[in-house]
């Protein structure tokens, strides 16, 4: 994380006369990095957030997929580019607070390699099964579901973004809170793990809403939970964790949320430039519009300080998380 004074300069950027008018990186085209294949829930933020951020910079934004290692390879990627404000990353809330709990040895530093530009988007993680294998094997609910998974051990295929990212973390939670033996599949990102289930090669996904949310209203999945503790007013017929104390998982309340990070070292100026956009591109109605059909909520920080603070305030709770999952990486 940047330091105190570095974070304060910064601060006090936003405020200076033409700050904002600065273009990054000489003007040159901004690499986006995706840290997941296309067609999944972080690809279609990234596009979306890649469309929108041009008009607010008056220069180019270039999206990269970095796919890989739950989200891991794509930070590492933005972690040693050149520090010049011409890369960035979609970065997710469990590779930020998470992964250093998650794996034993990690080529870079979370909270020491990369710097805070601005949250973007919150929303909670979906739990949704294909509509074909439900009927079969009567999941009307998710209840049903769990008690089906307890009677058949290893049975039920659940797949993920992949291993380590917040998909995986709540399955295993739900699983040892529940005593519900689900094999997890992992995959190199969502969209893969979306194809599996709509051929049902896999029975089921807990991940972010954006990529299933058309499968469920097209009939092809069906939703039976969220991983927030109470309902989503997209959503308001589809119960939220609180609604389970019965099963074990009334304390259980994951939100996933991605950010604009920088490798540390950019230039301050390039900072207050990205940062000055993000908050441009989030007020605008058409922008949020776009997002909430696909579950998002726009929610950007008011600063790069406020994300360094959201970060450092949440990790004990991931890492917590991590612990009550049981996942430990190589």
């Amino acid at each position: 994380m940047p330091g105190r004074r570095s974070i304060l300069a910064a601060g006090a950027l936003l405020a200076a006369p033409g700050a904002r008018a600065q273009p990054v990186a000489g003007g040159r085209p901004v690499r986006l990095i995706v840290p997941f294949p296309p067609g999944g829930a972080v690809d279609i933020l990234g596009r979306l957030l890649a469309d929108a951020l041009p008009a607010a910079l008056r220069q180019p934004v270039i999206v990269e997929n970095r796919g890989g290692a739950g989200g891991n390879i794509g930070a590492d990627a933005v972690a040693k580019a050149v520090p010049d404000g011409s890369t960035v990353g979609l970065i997710g809330v469990t590779t930020l607070c998470a992964a250093p709990f998650l794996y034993r040895s990690m080529a870079f530093d979370p909270q020491k390699d990369l710097a805070p530009i601005g949250q973007v988007v919150t929303g909670a993680v979906l739990c949704v099964v294909n509509a074909e294998t439900a009927a079969k094997r009567g999941w009307a609910d998710f209840a049903a579901l769990i008690a089906w998974a307890r009677a058949h051990p290893e049975e039920v295929r659940m797949g993920s973004s992949g291993t380590g990212t917040t998909s995986h973390l709540v399955i295993e939670a739900v699983s040892r809170a529940t005593g519900a033996r689900i094999t997890h599949v992992p995959y190199r990102g969502g969209g893969p793990a979306i194809n599996d289930l709509l051929a049902g090669t896999i029975d089921m996904m807990f991940d972010v809403m954006p990529a299933l949310m058309p499968h469920v209203e097209s009939g092809k999945f069906r939703a039976l939970a969220v991983s927030s503790a109470g309902r989503l007013p997209i959503l308001p017929a589809v119960p939220g964790m609180a609604e389970f104390a019965a099963l074990g998982l009334g304390d259980l309340d994951v939100q996933s949320w991605n950010a604009v990070m920088a490798p540390v070292g950019t230039p301050e100026p390039a900072v207050v430039r990205l940062h000055a956009a993000l908050r441009e591109v989030a007020g605008d109605p058409a922008f949020v519009e776009r997002l909430r059909p696909l579950g998002y909520t726009v929610m950007t920080s008011d600063s790069p300080a406020a994300l360094a603070a959201r970060i450092q305030g949440e990790t004990p709770r991931w890492r917590r998380l991590v612990e009550i999952s049981g996942a430990r990486l190589d």
